[in-house]
């Protein structure tokens, strides 16, 4: 059986051991994921350029789903991620990140400007300058977030 492991890297190579033992398959594409309670993973296996990158969670800017292809954006690049956006708003730590509309999720910390519309929306400018929407269905949960 194919797993994919969501866990802090202190643990990683300690969990990943054992369940190669059990007979258990590693796989960044596996439909089953192994996380460790916490409050949100550390790290988030992406794809840049057909190769695998450990991302850790501190460095994600924002997070966008375009159809079926989930796009992270750090300062350092853009990675593919296998994850659909309501598993990763499971995963990722909820008083770190926040979704703002039906195909982003940002770091909180990385808000840089906030530009209120008139139709009840914000509009987010980022750390790495990429500005994104907050919609009307998450202005609410926005507002009261950054105590707006």
């Amino acid at each position: 059986m194919e797993i994919k492991l969501s866990v802090s890297e202190e643990r990683y190579t300690q969990i990943e051991q054992l369940l190669l033992e059990k007979g258990f398959t590693i796989s960044d594409t596996a439909d089953f994921i192994l996380q460790e309670r916490q409050k949100g993973t550390a790290f988030l296996n992406a794809i840049q350029n057909g190769e695998v990158c450990r991302i850790r969670t501190e460095e994600i800017i924002f997070i966008e789903s375009f159809g079926k292809s989930i796009v992270l954006h750090t300062m350092d690049g853009e990675y593919e991620l296998s994850e659909r956006l309501k598993e990763l708003e499971v995963m990722l730590d909820a008083e770190r990140f926040m979704r703002i509309s039906n195909s982003v999720i940002i770091a909180k910390n990385s808000v840089a400007k906030i530009k209120p519309t008139f139709s009840m929306k914000f509009i987010l400018t980022l750390k790495n300058g990429t500005q994104v929407d907050v919609t009307r269905s998450y202005y609410y949960k926005f507002r009261e977030a950054y105590g707006i």
